[in-house]
């Protein structure tokens, strides 16, 4: 088979392992920066781009689309698509994922456990909306964070008030959401893979820390999860329309509930973690399943 991968960095270890997964069974990668692609956009012959020659005869697409880049990354991608080649994850998916309100509201209309979340614009009543998540301490998340960057603990009534005037006013976008005290700086990361968890693992965040995150000094151990868990997993997951999702959980005191919905889950600490070759087991799916012309969302945005 003749891959594309869709990265900035080939360099990275999730791009690494999965050049080598691939090539290990056989098959060709070409490393492409969507950012230096380009496309003939026409309705008898669409086309890409890259370097001065245009790309052909490609069985699959792998997408690993930062969300810097995710508008022009998803172009790319259904440029593709349009060209017939089976995608990894599809853009509409990508993009889908990549909204955190848009993510919660199909998650939350599909009963998946969720914190209490609100959204809001210019609240007349800043109060109001923080009784609605039940009060300090509460979390305030920007909508274009990643990585915990743009995440604060708002320990106290005050705090919270301050915390989102300030936001405000700057007019970033915020969801403001229940703190789960019972999770206790923990979360953990369900490794989907075509319908199934493939690989789970508890992250926690250092002493004082109450974002997980590893880029944050977060620390990852191996985790038993219960069939609950893996069930709202593999829910999630299916919601996103994603054949390859890292998905975030919490434990509530009424269950898991779903932080987030990533489709560019990283590689590393998973696979260090928990010993797993996932990248191998990515590539043996898209050999189980890829077709040309095969998309589930085909003409539908």
């Amino acid at each position: 088979m003749k891959i594309a991968l869709l990265s900035r960095n080939k360099t990275l270890y999730s791009s690494r392992r999965l050049i080598e997964a691939a090539q290990e069974r056989g098959h060709e990668v070409q490393v492409i920066d969507v950012l230096r692609a380009y496309m003939n956009v026409t309705s008898h012959k669409p086309s890409i781009h890259y370097k001065g020659e245009e790309l052909t005869n490609f069985d699959a697409v792998i997408p690993r689309i930062g969300a810097s880049v995710t508008s022009y990354g998803a172009a790319v991608l259904r440029q593709f698509e349009m060209m017939g080649v089976f995608p990894l994850n599809e853009s509409v998916a990508i993009t889908r994922a990549s909204d955190k309100l848009r993510s919660l509201q199909l998650l939350s209309r599909r009963g998946i456990g969720l914190p209490v979340t609100v959204y809001a614009n210019k609240p007349d009543d800043v109060k109001d909306m923080i009784d609605m998540v039940g009060g300090a301490p509460l979390v305030v998340k920007l909508l274009e964070g990643t990585q915990g960057i743009g995440v604060v603990l708002a320990e106290s009534q005050k705090a919270a008030e301050s915390i989102i005037e300030g936001f405000m006013g700057v007019k970033a976008n915020i969801l403001v959401q229940e703190y789960i005290k019972e999770s206790k700086g923990a979360d953990i990361r369900c490794f989907v893979v075509g319908g199934k968890v493939v690989a789970s693992m508890k992250r926690q965040g250092p002493e004082g820390e109450f974002r997980s995150n590893m880029h944050r000094g977060g620390t990852a151990s191996t985790i038993r999860i219960t069939p609950e868990e893996r069930s709202t997993a593999v829910r999630a997951a299916k919601i996103m329309g994603l054949n390859v999702a890292g998905v975030d959980l919490l434990r509530s005191n009424h269950g898991p509930v779903v932080m987030e919905v990533n489709s560019s889950p990283g590689l590393q600490g998973i696979e260090e973690t928990t010993g797993k070759d996932i990248a191998g087991m990515i590539i043996e799916y898209i050999e189980k399943n890829s077709k040309f012309g095969k998309t589930a969302t085909k003409g539908k945005g």
